[in-house]
């Protein structure tokens, strides 16, 4: 009997804690959610203007790397061909970088610039944004492409 009893007054305790953490945190995200923007940052790359520039400078390299492994490799044995191989693609993550960096670094501080108008704190991603926040990607986006 008493251990039952025990049982019943511990169940209740867990469900009123429970309750207690369920809707201390809701309040807690609402409380916050004011001070928290999202953008797609994906979007935002692909609008800048410098990212098409960027793309055809990434593909003309990639052709030249494919032109240069074909005409390089032709004598090469297998291992010679995968190292040359891995040094071409080392090359292309460089360009890569090289191109897109800037472009990364200029979105970021048109997001940081716009949050900072907005007030806000913090600035994810959209696609780690499950619930809450204010979408601030159309005035990104603006500032970005200058309209």
């Amino acid at each position: 009997m008493f251990k039952k009893r025990m049982g019943i007054i511990l169940a209740a305790a867990v469900f009123l804690f429970a309750g207690i953490a369920f809707l201390n945190a809701g309040r807690t995200f609402a409380d916050t959610s004011s001070d928290i923007g999202y953008v797609d940052f994906q979007l935002l790359m692909s609008q800048h203007p410098d990212t098409a520039a960027a793309q055809q400078a990434m593909q003309a390299a990639i052709e030249q790397a494919k032109q240069d492994f074909d005409a390089k490799s032709a004598t090469m044995n297998a291992q010679e061909k995968q190292a040359y191989y891995s040094q071409l693609q080392q090359q292309l993550n460089a360009k890569q970088a090289e191109l897109f960096a800037p472009i990364h670094d200029k979105v970021v501080a048109a997001v940081k610039e716009v949050a900072e108008t907005k007030g806000l704190a913090l600035v994810v991603d959209k696609s780690v944004a499950i619930y809450g926040g204010q979408d601030i990607t159309a005035e990104v986006g603006k500032k970005i492409t200058g309209q």
